[in-house]
């Protein structure tokens, strides 16, 4: 196939050259965004009197019947091509004749890329968008399911105070919750029309850059076309968003890994989510939440190599740009794939009550309440402390747990204690304690799940 560009050039380019050149492997998922922004821009030319109105209609026509017979499967993307731009101006030209060569006609590849890596990246982030939703859908469903469900909380993954499985289910609904805000915000930044920017300096053709924009659902133009042909940092950006997505998501996984271990014994995922060994017949491996952890260096890697493939640009477009495409197609797929995973992995994992009522039963994390008990009868706190402190430890010599110790042993210590500690520092008044907004008590955790259903409706 002859290059476009092919005039200025006394020989053929090197066909391993060519192969390193081309990128029609990966770009061909935007040949949709490629042929709308066509129609858009051959819509104005006609509007403008720099194309005639037959002239767009040729062409109007056979954008269409391109689309048609790519989406049915009649014409395949010809790997042969340069990219996806050359090979549907190509394929254009081929069955209207000269009058497809007016399609290029005040614009260049660089300000069309340009749009149509836009066009692709938002709806890419329209499906992440409702995914994420979709998965905040399913936490709270399981939150709802488990509002009794007492377990340890944890910090530096030792066991502190009893917390509501409820209560640290929704904790996660707020990351993506704010995830989806991220998401929206780049987007925003997203949505502004390069086209028309041309090859860097605008063109000497009257055109209409707003018609354009308002006809592909743009926001606005943008305001200048050396940074409208060389800005990616909407690329940056929305894998930004996508590593903070996979953070929450590994951070997840991780609590699913342990809660799912025997040691743990927290929940059983599905088997429709669970594999098993080769060698040991008694396994059930939780591979995809390993692999969703797994997964989130990758999405690093992405952002990390799109930010190092910028930090040395000068204005305006150079190749090294079309290395933007495979690393934030890759983010953005990953990041659905998990997504897509995770929420039905959720949705069907067991929940187990009584494993997370024993474990919350040991390791004194009801200590807290204890000092509480004795600073609401007038001790202060650090003096509660410190007593409680003394406690713990006579405990865990002699065997006992908090519930356990004799009241005559507690008098010892201080004789503020009376017999109605032991209901003071019980599982579940300890948890119906927590009275704070945003806390673990029961009215805190269903104005929570309250507030995730009407941020989902």
């Amino acid at each position: 196939m002859e290059k476009m560009w092919a005039g200025r050039f006394l020989s053929a380019l090197d066909r391993q050259a060519d192969d390193f050149n081309s990128s029609i492997h990966f770009d061909s998922k935007m040949v949709k965004e490629d042929i709308e922004g066509s129609l858009a821009h051959a819509a104005m030319l006609a509007a403008r009197g720099i194309i005639t109105e037959a002239d767009r209609d040729a062409i109007t026509d056979g954008l269409l019947a391109i689309r048609e017979d790519i989406l049915s499967g009649k014409l395949p993307i010809d790997p042969a091509a340069e990219d996806v731009h050359m090979f549907v101006e190509a394929e254009l030209t081929h069955r209207i004749g000269e009058i497809g060569k007016r399609l290029h006609t005040a614009r260049s590849r660089n300000d069309q890329v340009a749009l149509d890596l836009r066009m692709y990246l938002r709806n890419e982030a329209k499906e992440i968008r409702s995914s994420l939703l979709a998965l905040i859908g399913v936490i709270c469903d399981q939150a709802e399911a488990n509002t009794d469900a007492i377990m340890p909380g944890y910090t530096h993954l030792q066991r502190a105070q009893p917390v509501t499985f409820a209560h640290h289910l929704l904790a996660y609904a707020m990351m993506f919750i704010r995830d989806v805000g991220r998401l929206d915000d780049a987007v925003k930044r997203m949505n502004f029309s390069p086209l028309g920017s041309c090859a860097l300096a605008g063109t000497t053709y009257p055109t209409d850059r707003e018609m354009v924009a308002r006809a592909l659902g743009f926001d606005g133009i943008t305001q200048n076309s050396m940074d409208g042909v060389s800005d990616r940092d909407f690329c940056a950006e929305l894998l930004s968003v996508c590593s903070i997505i996979m953070m929450h998501l590994s951070r997840f996984s991780e609590e699913i890994i342990l809660w799912s271990s025997w040691e743990f014994g927290f929940v059983e995922l599905s088997d429709a989510y669970t594999t098993g060994s080769s060698i040991m017949p008694q396994k059930k491996n939780s591979d995809m939440a390993e692999l969703v952890r797994g997964k989130t260096g990758r999405v690093y890697g992405d952002l990390i190599g799109t930010l190092t493939m910028l930090k040395g640009l000068p204005l305006a477009y150079n190749k090294d740009m079309q290395e933007d495409k495979e690393s934030v197609f890759d983010g953005v797929e990953t990041v659905q794939k998990c997504l897509s995973i995770f929420a039905p992995m959720l949705a069907t994992m067991k929940v187990k009550k009584d494993h997370m009522r024993q474990a919350a039963c040991a390791g004194f994390i009801n200590a807290t309440d204890l000092a509480d008990y004795l600073t609401k009868k007038g001790m202060p706190f650090r003096s509660a402390y410190k007593i409680v402190g003394g406690i713990v430890a006579a405990c865990i010599a002699s065997g006992h747990t908090l519930e356990t110790l004799p009241l005559e042993t507690y008098r010892t210590y201080s004789e503020l204690f009376e017999s109605d500690l032991f209901e003071e520092i019980s599982l579940d008044t300890c948890v119906k304690k927590r009275i704070s907004a945003g806390s673990t008590g029961p009215d805190s955790v269903a104005a929570q799940i309250a507030y995730v259903r009407a941020y989902l409706a």
